[in-house]
């Protein structure tokens, strides 16, 4: 129910968002239901283009990687995607307690999960071997992912001044870019040495 009301919830602070704020689902319940499910999708897609279509998208590896060195790589993204979402819940309280207003970790767990679907989703661009049509993709899965920080925070946070909840959705945005870049890189870091050291073990 929830994926099919992400479209309406790209526009509306009410569709959507007002039937799962009701549903009052705790954190552990969109961890365990949204984000660990949805966060397999990039690992496991980028192992199928690496070994359906190398080269085709990202630049071709030289050796090869091997399909251990990629479940090593798919681990490595797939907690670091966890960890982030959890990071991100705890900045999104953070910033409404600066205002003076607490969400309650549970909502702002919530918002941060539903956050990143678009880019979880935007993943599936890489069944098609053509990088203009990832990047095309991943830059629409950027503004959706903003949309929905920018709609849902005075729904699931209940943020009921217009001002603050201007606050916290730039905030959020603005750092949640720069987390997700910095995942990315840091992700890329940690396959480095582990692959460094894969290598020198051989």
């Amino acid at each position: 129910m929830l994926m099919s009301h992400i479209p309406a919830m790209l526009v509306s602070e009410k569709t959507g968002w007002e039937e799962i704020d009701r549903s009052r689902f705790s954190s552990s319940w969109f961890f365990k239901c949204l984000v660990m499910p949805m966060s397999l999708l990039p690992p496991v897609l980028y192992a199928f283009a690496e070994l359906v279509h190398p080269g085709a998208i990202f630049p071709l590896s030289v050796p090869a990687l091997t399909p251990m060195q990629l479940v090593v790589s798919g681990v490595v993204f797939y907690v670091a995607q966890l960890l982030m979402v959890g990071y991100m819940a705890m900045l999104v309280q953070r910033m409404s307690l600066a205002r003076d207003h607490d969400p309650g970790y549970d909502s702002a767990y919530a918002l941060a999960a539903i956050a990143p679907v678009p880019l979880w989703l935007a993943s599936l661009s890489l069944l098609v071997p053509s990088l203009p049509f990832v990047v095309a993709i991943g830059a629409v899965a950027w503004v959706a992912s903003i949309l929905l920080i920018r709609h849902g925070v005075r729904p699931l946070l209940h943020i009921a001044d217009e001002k603050t909840a201007h606050y916290v959705a730039n905030v959020v945005t603005g750092a949640g870019i720069a987390a997700w870049i910095a995942l990315l890189v840091v992700s890329a870091m940690v396959l480095s040495i582990l692959l460094g050291v894969w290598t020198a073990m051989l």
